[in-house]
């Protein structure tokens, strides 16, 4: 079977999984190009990882559809596997494997696999043949992870939460892989992250899960440009910042408010009045983190925003 050349590395349409638990991953719609990375971000609990599991067939959705390279994920599995690239958050290798016996593991999984690739990722990131995974870092064991999915000519990576644990170093290192892997134009990424420190350097898109819904997916700048962060002093929170904000943050010297930035010309506090040299209120720019903060607040409001 033949890729078909959609422009797309990933679209997914109405995907939802219910679980007995009460939490519904509930009618989740978003696109990938090819050529770009984009990272998926939520608060715990939000969906992030019931979704990876859908998209790589790991779980069966109850409705909507998922599509990898214009190939359906689960009528064309064996097809979709073969062009994908997957790193975890904790090893899926058998502890007292060798390197050099995960990739004589691996290697017969793949078509595609290219032994010098592998060994040259290898001598890239320090890894001896002779190891073995139990003995190896976590930052280490990703690593292995992640030359196992460049190893095979996979034209979409799917990375969950594989900074988590890792220091600054190791996650620059990272952000610098993923970057040369999309640079021919042909490859994309998904990762989810909690470090949006990540994001800020890598993403072009964002598509932002919360409570099992989509509450925005498009460009990265777009996300961060739609919102601004207005904070006030005890007595500035006055009923036209509480009408508009989508949540706010009170504490003892103040609180922070996420406003949409369309909403600020409501805002009479971030206006100098005449005669006055200043406004009670300050808006900045709303970093992602203070988007997810303030938007998983009790009594923010929820409402999806696709771009």
């Amino acid at each position: 079977m033949t890729i078909d050349q959609s422009p797309m590395a990933l679209s997914i349409t109405g995907a939802t999984k219910h679980y007995d638990s009460g939490f519904t991953l509930d009618d989740i719609t978003f696109d990938l190009p090819v050529g770009y990375i984009m990272g998926l971000i939520g608060p715990n609990g939000a969906g992030k990882s019931t979704l990876i599991k859908l998209i790589l067939n790991m779980i069966h959705r109850d409705a909507g559809e998922i599509r990898v390279l214009g190939l359906d994920n689960i009528a064309d599995e064996e097809t979709v596997k073969e062009n994908l690239g997957v790193v975890f958050d904790s090893s899926y290798f058998i502890e007292t494997w060798t390197v050099n016996k995960v990739e004589r593991a691996m290697a017969p999984m793949y078509l595609a696999w290219d032994h010098a690739a592998f060994d040259g990722y290898l001598t890239r990131f320090g890894l001896d043949r002779k190891k073995r995974v139990k003995e190896l870092s976590r930052g280490m064991q990703m690593k292995l992870m992640l030359a196992v999915a460049l190893s095979h000519d996979a034209k979409l990576l799917v990375l969950d939460e594989p900074t988590s644990g890792l220091d600054v170093l190791a996650r620059d290192e990272l952000m610098d892989i993923l970057q040369n892997y999309i640079a021919d134009g042909e490859s994309s990424v998904l990762f989810s992250t909690h470090i949006t420190a990540d994001l800020e350097r890598a993403a072009d898109f964002i598509t932002y899960i919360t409570r099992g819904k989509l509450y925005f997916t498009g460009p990265k700048d777009e996300f961060e440009e739609s919102f601004r962060l207005v904070k006030g002093g005890p007595d500035d929170l006055a009923p036209d910042v509480k009408g508009v904000a989508v949540g706010i943050h009170r504490y003892e010297t103040g609180f922070d408010a996420l406003v949409r930035t369309e909403d600020l010309d409501k805002l009479e506090g971030l206006k100098a009045e005449e005669g006055r040299r200043w406004a009670p209120l300050a808006a900045e720019p709303a970093s992602i983190d203070d988007i997810i903060r303030l938007t998983n607040v009790d009594g923010a409001v929820h409402a999806m925003e696709v771009a």
